[in-house]
């Protein structure tokens, strides 16, 4: 299947060409830059040296191909869905325009009316977890903000159980690593002396927690720190369950709703190293590890990713692989690193 990446020299971008170019199934036809058209993608994406031979070309140079991976700023793929729809038949969007079922949420969040509310019911929300049956006839699927993933596949068996007591709020806080905040975020991390660039905060007001009110129906009480890490979020969150339920209904529910899926692990140990999720063993791989503690009636939910993996590019492949009938985990088998 031929696939072009558009937006393809940012850390999305250069993650899922990373990805496509070692998937059975696919072969890379374009990768965009407007500002790098022309240079080779090794010149951005060093770690694909004697992987590819490819050059950025422009937008406007786009063939058609079967599926097109759309990697660019917020407000971009919105407009120019057109322009891509005519080039392939499947889009698969990483960036916020179509993960809102509700153009006034939208409004809401981003600040701007949604050029194409007519199209936001066309899009799948990209957890498959949550929405492998709707994607499986999908032409178009929005990948998933990378800290409403971790949050969401966390906590949503508890309330798709009815385990969660809605009576009370939910609590989470992210830490994350520097590459959420772009290429520059993330070179500032390792040379601060450079301008520009400023390190992730935001206690308030996220824009993921819109798609955690949308996916889990409740609202989360969400704040996100950066921390001194580049890949990976590790999330926190807080609830509180009904009166009655014991660690083996949470165990239950977990292995019930989670027990077959190929990206999702339940780390609860209790011998060992590290027995709790650590964001850290997760670098390039497309996991979800999930952990949990009780306090009485008061759940602690641990859940890590890679942000540009399940977070971004491998979420937006395991996507793919299931609107094209692939097996899941085509192109997705790196196992991660230990130590590391």
């Amino acid at each position: 299947m031929k696939v072009s990446i558009v937006g393809a020299s940012g850390y999305g971008g250069g993650e899922l060409l990373r990805l496509l170019l070692q998937h059975p199934h696919v072969e890379v036809h374009q990768c965009t830059s407007e500002r790098n058209a022309g240079k080779p993608v090794t010149r951005l994406h060093p770690n694909l040296r004697k992987q590819t031979k490819m050059n950025f070309a422009r937008i406007a140079e786009l063939e058609e191909v079967d599926c097109i991976f759309v990697a660019l700023p917020h407000t971009e793929a919105m407009k120019r869905f057109h322009q891509f729809s005519v080039r392939a038949d499947r889009i698969v969007d990483l960036s916020a325009d179509f993960r809102l079922k509700d153009p006034e949420t939208y409004k809401h969040w981003y600040g701007t009316d949604h050029l194409l509310p007519e199209r936001l019911p066309e899009f799948v929300y990209g957890n498959v977890e949550l929405h492998r049956e709707e994607m499986k006839t999908a032409k178009y699927i929005s990948g998933a903000g990378c800290n409403a993933t971790a949050t969401i596949l966390g906590l949503w068996p508890l309330f798709k159980s009815g385990l969660a007591d809605s009576a009370y709020p939910v609590v989470a806080e992210a830490k994350c690593g520097s590459s959420e905040g772009g290429n520059r975020a993330s070179e500032a991390s390792h040379h601060p002396e450079r301008s520009g660039c400023v390190r992730s905060y935001k206690p308030t007001g996220h824009r993921h927690a819109a798609e955690m009110a949308q996916e889990l129906g409740t609202p989360v009480h969400f704040s996100a720190t950066s921390i001194e890490m580049v890949r990976g979020i590790l999330v926190t969150a807080h609830l509180f369950v009904k009166e009655g339920v014991a660690e083996k209904d949470i165990w239950k529910t977990y292995r019930q709703v989670y027990g077959d899926e190929p990206f999702i692990r339940i780390i609860k140990e209790k011998q060992g190293i590290y027995r709790y999720p650590e964001p850290k063993l997760l670098s390039g791989t497309n996991y979800c590890d999930i952990g949990f503690e009780m306090d009485g009636n008061r759940l602690v939910v641990m859940s890590a990713i890679d942000n540009l993996m399940k977070g971004a590019a491998g979420q937006a492949v395991h996507a793919m692989n299931v609107m094209c009938g692939f097996e899941e985990t085509a192109g997705l088998g790196f196992a991660g690193l230990h130590p590391i």
